[in-house]
């Protein structure tokens, strides 16, 4: 098997994944979302302890690069946070797609912040992908519009925790910085989750540690799929999330969406499918 397709295998792995964690993150019903968040990072934050003592590596990282550890860190929790708010408040593939707009985000953040030249094929579907989010979050001045805007920030801060990432690059293991972003989240959350804890059933606890185990999938797919080939061959295939996430959305909450948030996603997907094909045609 070519490495290229090893790396669809396992981006489509991360995306089940993903989409799997929201899912039970879903079904846990009213619990609050900070209690939903802490839950979700504890159970990462094992798992990616165990790598990081067998790989030996250094659990918080080297010191110089503390700065970048704690600021992805930052910006992850928040988005986890507010993406987290946006799946109990919203169609679950709504807010996976308003999530999935990071990419695009990240293009402006890496223009901004690290003088990456932004490509004109870059900036059409940058716009392309916000005429679809319009459709999705059908903008009202309403407390309705509250969980997209929540949605649509959580990729804002995704984005943000992304373009850390490619300043990060190759100076720590992926485990390490998995381990770093779960432990800062866990911590960060614990005192308002001892102050707020609300009370959950046997079956709460199951969902909730089962959207850990499949947040850790997701993650430590995503980034080892990159390791077999570069994001531009095979990035499009993170999208399948979307396909899952309203698969599950109807047959498992039997929330169906509707005309125009469907508009929003095709239109979105067309611009990942552009942005993939004007890469993939670009010189390495």
């Amino acid at each position: 098997m070519s490495n290229r397709n090893k790396g669809i295998i396992l981006l489509l792995l991360s995306a089940f994944g993903f989409s799997m964690m929201a899912a039970l993150v879903k079904l846990s019903g009213d619990v609050p979302t900070i209690q939903k968040t802490f839950f979700r990072n504890f159970v990462s934050a094992i798992i990616a302890f165990g790598f990081v003592k067998y790989y030996g590596e250094r659990l918080f990282g080297r010191k110089e690069n503390q700065k970048l550890l704690l600021l992805r860190s930052s910006l992850g929790a928040a988005g986890i946070v507010l993406f987290f708010y946006a799946i109990d408040h919203l169609v679950l593939s709504d807010a996976d797609m308003l999530n999935k707009l990071s990419p695009f985000l990240t293009i402006i953040f890496a223009s901004i912040f690290l003088k990456e030249k932004a490509r004109m094929f870059q900036i059409t579907a940058i716009i392309i992908a916000f005429i679809g989010t319009l459709f999705i979050i059908k903008p009202a001045f309403s407390y309705e519009t509250i969980p997209y805007i929540a949605g649509l920030l959580s990729a804002v801060f995704a984005a943000g925790a992304y373009t850390v990432l490619r300043v990060l690059g190759t100076k720590e293991k992926f485990y390490t910085v998995v381990f770093y972003f779960s432990f800062f989240t866990t911590m960060v959350l614990l005192p308002f989750v001892i102050a707020f804890y609300e009370p959950m059933s046997m079956k709460q606890w199951v969902y909730l540690l089962g959207a850990g185990f499949f947040a850790t999938i997701g993650q430590f797919g995503i980034t080892i799929a990159y390791k077999f080939a570069p994001a531009k061959e095979i990035s499009i295939f993170f999208y399948s999330t979307v396909v899952y996430s309203a698969l599950i959305s109807i047959f498992l909450f039997g929330q169906i969406p509707d005309t125009w948030s469907i508009i929003g996603y095709i239109i979105i997907f067309a611009a990942s499918l552009y942005m993939f094909l004007k890469n993939n045609r670009q010189p390495s």
